[in-house]
């Protein structure tokens, strides 16, 4: 269907979904839900072209999993749309929400069928309630549910956004120009999730897997004199520090790599560059916080990690009870599930020779599981 281009929206910051997690990085089975319902499409149609319209943080991570267009959303859905818009040379548009993830395949084959007959096809559901317009009731015969996907001329619906006023979605422009809009059946399968209680209502997907995703981290700093050491967020009294760009931790450097290892994410670099002035001297905690952050509005929960430390000096033995307290707590785990081994280099090499510390990380995570909310 090479006249047809497929706008998934899926920009918003799920305000009203009041969960760590953003909505669109639920887990069904092993696929977040975003793709699931990219997939979902794809299998009712061959579409010319799919855009998935995102965040620009998401967006980075997005491109690991599917080659499709990605375009960064803007600070409303009229905005987002607008964008994805300007990208697309397709005659038609279908436009539907990633939160609406269980669209029936037999509703978009009918949305599609329709292409001929309006500027904007939409499915609507009749009202079977009361309905009241402040103190008014209204005739809900003439009411109607109006739902998406929805299949819009291009030239039509990108004339249509070109104004200031702010619709809901796309048939409201539309229709705000004067041009048909032609409706066809709906369904109640295609609830959109909102809030929690919503994940009640979808039957398409699925409890996600059980897998444990692992990740390794290693990193190595030479020390630097006159400089405060800081391993594992504990401060090392010693009279000599990490050479780095942040307060250079390595422990806490390795752990960062680890964990975004495991999620497949990238590498501490592609976050937190030591070309970036703003980390220059950070604490290296408020990296780990960001991170665990990153995790866990990503639809990861961490499991447990395991840092062996390479060091000739300094003494770590004395600090290992304190240094995993403060691990488990900036991971929000318990103390048990973070284990902090450490040994010498026997004299050998950098770390042998008193120079530096090298440290490796082993980081477990599992998918947040929405079943148990």
């Amino acid at each position: 269907m090479s006249d047809t281009t497929l706008i998934l929206l899926g920009a918003g910051n799920s305000t009203r979904f009041k969960c760590n997690v953003k909505k669109q990085w639920l887990y069904t089975k092993d696929t977040p839900l975003w793709l699931h319902v990219a997939e979902h499409f794809e299998k009712v149609a061959d579409f010319g072209q799919i855009i998935i319209v995102s965040s620009a943080e998401d967006i980075t991570l997005m491109e690991q999993y599917a080659d499709y267009l990605y375009v960064e959303g803007g600070d409303s859905r009229q905005a987002s749309l607008h964008n994805a818009l300007a990208h697309v040379t397709s005659e038609y548009v279908l436009v539907s929400d990633i939160a609406r993830c269980c669209v029936p395949h037999d509703m978009i084959e009918r949305i599609l069928a329709a292409k001929s007959k309006g500027s904007c096809i939409v499915p609507a559901l009749p009202v079977s309630d009361t309905l009241y317009l402040g103190d008014s009731p209204v005739d809900r015969e003439q009411a109607k549910i109006i739902q998406t996907p929805q299949l819009s001329v291009t030239k039509t619906l990108r004339k249509a956004l070109q104004t200031e006023h702010l619709f809901t979605d796309d048939s409201s422009a539309v229709a705000f120009m004067g041009e048909k809009v032609h409706f066809v059946e709906g369904s109640t399968e295609a609830h959109k999730l909102t809030t929690i209680a919503d994940l009640r209502k979808l039957s398409c997907i699925q409890e996600p897997s059980a897998r444990t995703l692992t990740g390794f981290g290693l990193d190595i700093h030479p020390f630097e004199k006159d400089k405060e050491m800081f391993l594992c967020g504990v401060k090392i009294d010693v009279e000599y520090g990490f050479k780095a760009h942040s307060d250079g931790d390595v422990a806490i450097h390795a752990l960062i790599d680890a964990l975004l290892g495991a999620s497949g994410m990238g590498d501490i670099g592609e976050f937190y560059p030591d070309t970036d002035e703003s980390y220059k001297g950070m604490n290296s905690k408020k990296l780990l916080t960001d991170t665990v952050n990153r995790l866990k509005t990503h639809g990861y929960e961490i499991g447990n990690i395991d840092l062996t430390i390479l060091a000739q000096a300094p003494k770590i033995l004395p600090y290992k009870k304190e240094m995993r307290k403060t691990i488990a707590s900036l991971l929000g785990i318990k103390n048990h599930f973070v284990n902090i081994k450490a040994t010498t280099a026997e004299k050998l090499g950098f770390v042998g020779r008193k120079e530096g510390v090298t440290v490796h990380a082993v980081a477990n995570l599992t998918y947040f599981n929405w079943k148990h909310i």
